[in-house]
């Protein structure tokens, strides 16, 4: 009985969950039947700024940690219940509450499938991306997580936007570049040889020239899963498009370091056996 119930209730939740509410229904949207309304009430007022100034000024990043847990367990059909509540956090003017959000938003677009993501989630993952660091660093640490989840014209929308997460805040901060060559070697199963071209590669010979080698030698890897990738696909020139760019580029370099990031490649590329030997020659 449940089951059918919860069924119902979310055919019927996924077109109301849009339209404008009077406070007399927006009350009643609130209302469930998973868990006693009075609990996920005493839940959802944690975000009243009132109540937070006074009993607990880290009262709304505990709510924002809860959330995912919380999704879970009220299921996708009563997601209109937090709704309102997950956008107020989204906002919250303390950055350690954007920043849990960012950390667990990968998990909430599992919790609520495709359509709610892309409705739902996406604005305020859009709204992380141009935040602090220390909140853009939740969104990249799953960046592969969340975009695989998302379809693919709405997926090569952010190819555009990778190219900003080489810009921080603090340049000194090599390890969220380091986490960005991380991401971008997952990143490569997600978008096809011309894309990886076009905009993966620009970005991945900026990291193989950055001043921390613990960048460099992660981006040496992301090179070289990159010349897999485009050599396993079937329109075969940007493959030696590439290579033809990684001699010009490292190989004939003026300076001894870019020609030491050549040969760092070339063994990277030997080693993982990302091409044959005839063609590595």
């Amino acid at each position: 009985n449940i089951d059918s119930t919860l069924h119902y209730i979310h055919n019927d939740s996924d077109l109301s969950t849009n339209s404008s509410f009077s406070p007399e229904e927006e009350r009643k949207s609130k209302v469930q039947d998973v868990v006693p309304q009075a609990l996920l009430d005493q839940y959802l007022s944690m975000t009243d700024p009132s109540r937070a100034q006074t009993v607990d000024t880290e009262i709304a990043k505990h709510c924002a940690y809860s959330l995912p847990g919380v999704a879970l367990t009220l299921g996708r059909q009563n997601w209109h219940c937090l709704k309102d509540t997950y956008e107020t956090l989204a906002s919250d003017m303390q950055w350690k509450v954007r920043r849990t959000l960012a950390f667990s938003i990968h998990e909430l677009a599992v919790i609520l499938g495709d359509q709610l993501t892309a409705g739902d989630l996406v604005p305020v993952f859009n709204g992380f991306l141009k935040d602090l660091d220390e909140v853009r660093i939740g969104v990249l640490k799953h960046l592969h997580d969340f975009l695989k989840l998302l379809h693919l014209d709405k997926r090569r929308e952010y190819l555009y936007q990778l190219q900003e997460f080489l810009v921080t805040d603090n340049s000194r901060n090599w390890r969220f570049r380091a986490e960005l060559a991380e991401q971008l070697i997952l990143l490569l199963d997600l978008y096809s040889a011309r894309d990886i071209y076009d905009y993966l590669r620009p970005i991945a010979f900026s990291l193989c020239a950055d001043k921390v080698s613990s960048v460099r030698w992660i981006s040496y890897k992301l090179v070289s899963e990159m010349v897999k990738k485009l050599y396993m696909a079937s329109t075969s020139t940007f493959v030696v498009d590439l290579m033809n760019e990684l001699v010009e580029k490292f190989c004939r370099c003026h300076k001894w370091s870019g020609r030491q990031t050549f040969v760092f490649i070339c063994q990277t590329i030997s080693e993982d056996d990302c091409l044959p030997m005839d063609q590595f020659a």
